[in-house]
């Protein structure tokens, strides 16, 4: 297949070019995220034949929380339009319905690494590893226009470890610079430190100084994250779900995606990078 640079506009779902594949192809357990459950490959009862949600305008009010928080990184599209090459696995052969939802996820994967990629080429504190990072980026692209086949047999844990290697050295590199006074008093221990994997389930950290800290994986489920300093901090991989962020200031913070975003809590108050945007229902009464 020929070449293509990455646009940052195709790392976001694009719901119009796809076939509503993460309806169909993911499975969900009846849970606070999702009202019923639904095993993989079988389309959600909210499924319209035009493959668009027909709630979707009520999906938090009618229980399917999970659904709004989800971003494929525009893998829907690529797997619709490309992979497939526009044909519906609605009314085709079985097999190729099943190798659809099959390669969905993995190209979900590449995706969401083609977004960090693409993050860390835009970060300058990274530069010296900006042609490494290069060179995975088209690499990761060319992975992710390969074949149904080739996709399928693909060892992608293997290819995100190479990237992780990556990654792990940007977030040094961005880290090392990250500088200032702390804002609350005597809670700027965090600042700069490896907090990877950190168990912060609803940790008081109001206020806290976490500049430049790495929250690698770490666990902040329905932490106090009120007023805290996350600039220039790792959140790749950081568990936000109900993190309360209102007023936080996450400027200059990386490798953040908008599921992050969206199933934390927030406010007009709390400041993001401009590679997400802000969620509608943070404005919401709670």
């Amino acid at each position: 297949m020929p070449e293509k640079t990455t646009d940052p506009a195709d790392l976001r779902g694009d719901c119009a070019q796809c076939f509503g594949l993460c309806c169909v192809a993911l499975p969900f357990a009846r849970s606070a995220d999702f009202a019923v459950n639904k095993p993989a490959g079988t389309p959600c009862s909210n499924l319209r034949d035009d493959h668009r949600c027909g709630i979707h305008a009520r999906l938090r009010q009618q229980g399917f929380t999970g659904c709004t928080v989800y971003d494929c990184f525009g893998a829907g599209q690529k797997v619709s339009q490309v992979t497939f090459g526009g044909r519906d696995w609605r009314g085709g052969p079985k097999e190729q319905a099943r190798r659809m939802f099959d390669v969905f996820p993995v190209v979900r994967q590449l995706h969401e690494l083609l977004w960090y990629l693409t993050e860390a080429l835009g970060l300058p504190a990274a530069a010296p590893v900006h042609p490494e990072l290069r060179k995975a980026l088209e690499h990761t692209e060319r992975l992710t226009r390969q074949g149904p086949e080739e996709l399928a047999a693909l060892d992608v844990a293997a290819h995100r470890q190479e990237v992780n290697v990556l990654l792990l050295r940007t977030s040094e590199l961005v880290r090392a610079g990250a500088t200032g006074q702390g804002k609350g008093k005597g809670k700027g221990k965090a600042k700069g430190k490896d907090r990877r994997g950190a168990d912060l389930i609803g940790a008081r950290l109001r206020g806290a100084d976490l500049r430049g800290a790495s929250l690698r994986g770490a666990y902040l489920i329905a932490a106090d994250l009120t007023g805290a300093d996350l600039r220039d901090a790792d959140l790749i991989g950081a568990d936000l779900r109900d993190a309360d962020l209102t007023d936080a200031d996450l400027t200059g913070a990386f490798f953040l995606t908008q599921p992050q975003v969206n199933a934390a809590r927030g406010g007009s108050g709390t400041r993001l990078p401009a590679s997400v945007t802000r969620p509608a229902h943070w404005t919401a009464a709670r």
